[in-house]
């Protein structure tokens, strides 16, 4: 009886985990930087809205860690769809070069000066990259191996940021520097519109992602076991795959192609919180993708005194060794 009753408490306290880490990383986001805000302070500014610490947090902090936070949920939510409906845990927006379609897409249109919802030209750029990896990957007659589509993906991501780089080459050095700060993945100069920007696309596709949890449930069986089960596999599937693309454009459109926190997140979520449903996962998922991508920006602006990196550096530097570890994985179970 003893051990029945320890083990919803358990299951319930690693449940709180990754929300109680959000919470910490933001207050520290919050009060760490070039300029230190003790508690007292920004419980002031949080109040009142006066003081230092009110100014700080109105016009820098605040709308910087919201955007973070919603970021790196979609970016999280985004890479557990894909690596469920593959079953592959390298399937990932950013491995698969969708993240890099969406930012070549709105670096295309600044340079073409066309005025056109950032958004909207990253959701176009992402299901462009998406369509070009099906279509390279497809194989009439045979089911496409999850490998294959990562594999491909890869270099549809690589095709991508050679493109860019040529882009960045035509632009005027000005804007060719702030393009690139924005193409490694950045939060600096973030603003409460980029905040609710991000959060209105969260928000819409979260709903949409959490109504197909049957499908994806029968999917993760298998595209036999899913048909057999009443499931149109190809349109679930594809379905799926579309939220999940526009969930990464919606991130990049904010923060740029910021790399591995999407394939980092569903694991390290699972493992963290114990989930073992699909909900629970996808939870997690959007949870530690947003931790991730807050604590790698406070990492990045406190990494070099007087300089802010951008958040892409922090978490590449973070994401290449879980790769490299992810691939032996896999080279040893025989997954690759």
């Amino acid at each position: 009886m003893a051990g029945a009753a320890r083990a919803p408490r358990s299951r319930t306290m690693r449940a709180a985990v990754l929300p109680l880490a959000l919470l910490a990383a933001v207050l520290a986001s919050l009060m760490i930087g070039q300029l230190m805000i003790g508690p007292a302070a920004l419980l002031q500014g949080a109040l009142t809205g006066e003081g230092v610490g009110g100014l700080v947090l109105r016009t820098i902090r605040a709308p910087r860690a919201l955007t973070a936070v919603g970021a790196g949920a979609a970016l999280g939510l985004s890479g557990a769809l894909f690596q469920a409906l593959f079953r592959n845990p390298l399937a990932s927006p950013d491995l698969m070069g969708f993240t890099s379609g969406a930012g070549l897409a709105i670096l295309l249109a600044v340079a073409g000066g066309l005025t056109l919802p950032i958004p909207a030209v990253a959701a176009v750029g992402g299901l462009v990259a998406a369509v070009a990896v099906g279509l390279l990957s497809w194989r009439p007659g045979h089911a496409t191996p999850p490998l294959t589509l990562v594999l491909v993906g890869l270099g549809i991501g690589f095709a991508c940021t050679a493109l860019s780089s040529f882009v960045l080459l035509v632009l005027p050095v000005n804007e060719a520097a702030d393009a690139q700060r924005w193409l490694t993945g950045s939060l600096n100069a973030r603003a409460w519109g980029h905040a609710a920007q991000v959060w209105a696309g969260l928000a819409v596709l979260a709903v949409l992602a959490l109504a197909r949890q049957a499908p994806l449930e029968a999917l993760e069986l298998g595209p036999d076991l899913a048909t057999g089960l009443g499931i149109r596999a190809g349109q679930a599937r594809a379905a799926i795959a579309v939220i999940a693309v526009l969930l990464a454009a919606a991130a990049v459109a904010v923060v740029g192609p910021v790399p591995f926190v999407a394939l980092m997140a569903a694991p390290t979520g699972m493992r963290i919180a114990g989930a073992r449903g699909l909900r629970a996962r996808l939870v997690a998922a959007a949870l530690a993708g947003a931790v991730i991508l807050v604590l790698a920006d406070l990492a990045a602006q406190m990494a070099v005194p007087g300089a802010s990196l951008p958040v892409g550096v922090a978490t590449g530097i973070l994401g290449a060794p879980y790769l490299l570890w992810r691939l032996s994985r896999e080279m040893r179970n025989g997954g690759l």
